[in-house]
């Protein structure tokens, strides 16, 4: 299919000044932006008038069920590189002693945030349908946790360097490992029918080793680095009054890695996302100095807005009218789902630090709430594993996982914004240009 560069630009036009207008409106009423940047994306992709359809005007029609024109896999990919800078942007306002003085927190509250959703997903299809791989797929996807919905919001709050929030990040990075880990087990117990040992523990140690090696770096090698650098420039300054230090463009240096390293994520089964996170956590001890959070904004302000409107635009509210029970099943899922994830994070935050307040145990339980993208990938992948001829997760309970998906990230951020504000209320003001 050929590539309309006209068409391309005006849809890239229309969707990102819709999706700013939306999020303006929503945060004028006090409520994160993304919201309505993802209901938008609801709106886009199910608004039928007469013969008038919203996605075929946009050319972006059919990708809802997969058969994507060229315009959709533009946008696709602008979606994807919104939310590998996003999770730069956190990276970079994450430092390594940061991260690894919540440790053994953010490890329970991944390791129980991981394990309770999915024993009860599992559970639940099993009861209802009794087939196994329709339990696998429901529990792996009850899994998954998108940071970069939590990011954003935390972000938004200019709390990234809360507590609450470094236990979030951390525990987000983690559950993405083990998520790919159960997401290993589960695809391929679909497609042999028996489980891979080896498989699972080579996935789990190159995942492992991947996450360790970039943190060293970033905590050893990069201040190692840093400090070599400047006493050379000392030196020769001492012996040279006129000597002018050279000033690197970092921001080159730093799209690189951001980019480098989410490929090298993906290549070894990762999200690029943890990935990017990685890589900003490279450049996270000396941001300020080269001001790359500021040049980074811009970017990330193009992008990001494509992503949230994409999430929504998964959302296929016709399989609902056509199949009314399922919308029974999608409320019982969403659920579960909610009080699954609050629960099992909230129990692995409150056992590792007993005299952790409420009020953050339950920043925590609801700042790993949200499914997002992570999920939806999942059931895509479970949509596309066929044994015996049959699909091992059929049409309708993928609808229902991107249903509970949305509603996951749709409910979670106003909650947590909340929360958040009930407890800094008095060290933190959030003003429209806080917001990206």
């Amino acid at each position: 299919m050929e590539l309309d560069v006209a068409q391309v630009i005006l849809t890239l036009v229309i969707v990102f000044a819709l999706a700013k207008g939306a999020s303006y409106v929503f945060a004028r009423f006090g409520m994160p932006g993304l919201i309505g940047e993802i209901i938008l994306g609801i709106i886009l992709a199910n608004l039928v008038i007469g013969d008038f359809n919203v996605m075929e005007a946009l050319g972006l029609h059919d990708a809802v069920v997969g058969d994507n024109t060229p315009t959709h896999m533009i946008l696709e990919i602008f979606s994807e590189l919104g939310v590998i800078f996003l999770l730069f942007t956190v990276g970079l306002e994450t430092k390594v002693k940061d991260l690894t003085s919540v440790g053994r927190t953010a490890m329970l509250v991944a390791l129980l945030g991981v394990i309770v959703p999915f024993l009860v997903g599992y559970a639940y299809i099993m009861l209802v349908e009794n087939n196994l791989y329709h339990a696998m797929f429901m529990g792996a996807a009850m899994v998954a946790t998108s940071v970069g919905i939590t990011a954003r919001v935390i972000k938004d709050l200019n709390l990234l360097d809360a507590r609450e929030s470094r236990i979030i990040i951390g525990a987000a990075v983690i559950d993405d490992v083990l998520g790919m880990i159960v997401l290993a087990i589960v695809s391929g117990m679909a497609r042999t029918g028996e489980l891979d040992l080896m498989n699972i523990v080579t996935i789990a140690v190159i995942a492992v080793v991947f996450v360790v090696a970039i943190i060293l770096i970033a905590a050893k090698f990069v201040p190692a680095l840093y400090n070599k650098v400047e006493e050379r420039n000392q030196a020769k300054l001492a012996a040279d009054p006129n000597y002018l230090r050279p000033r690197p463009n970092m921001l080159i240096a730093a799209i690189i890695a951001c980019l480098g390293f989410a490929y090298l994520a993906e290549l070894i089964g990762l999200a690029g996302i943890i990935g990017a996170f990685l890589a900003g956590m490279l450049f996270a001890e000396h941001a300020w100095e080269w001001k790359l959070e500021e040049k980074f904004e811009s970017i990330t302000t193009l992008f990001v807005s494509f992503f949230f409107v994409y999430v929504g635009m998964k959302v296929d509210l016709q399989a609902f009218i056509e199949t009314p029970a399922l919308l029974g099943t999608a409320a019982i899922v969403i659920v579960l789902a909610c009080i699954t994830k609050y629960a099992g994070c909230g129990l692995g935050a409150k056992i590792s630090e007993r005299d952790m307040p409420m009020s953050s145990v339950n920043i925590i339980g609801v700042g790993m709430m949200p499914r997002g993208e992570v999920g939806i990938i999942i059931a895509l992948i479970g949509l596309g594993i066929v044994v015996d001829g049959a699909q091992t997760l059929s049409n309708d309970l993928y609808n229902v996982i991107v249903l509970m998906c949305i509603a996951t990230t749709l409910i979670a951020p106003p909650i947590l914004s909340r929360l958040y504000q009930k407890k800094y209320k008095t060290q933190y003001t959030v003003t429209p240009e806080d917001r990206l």
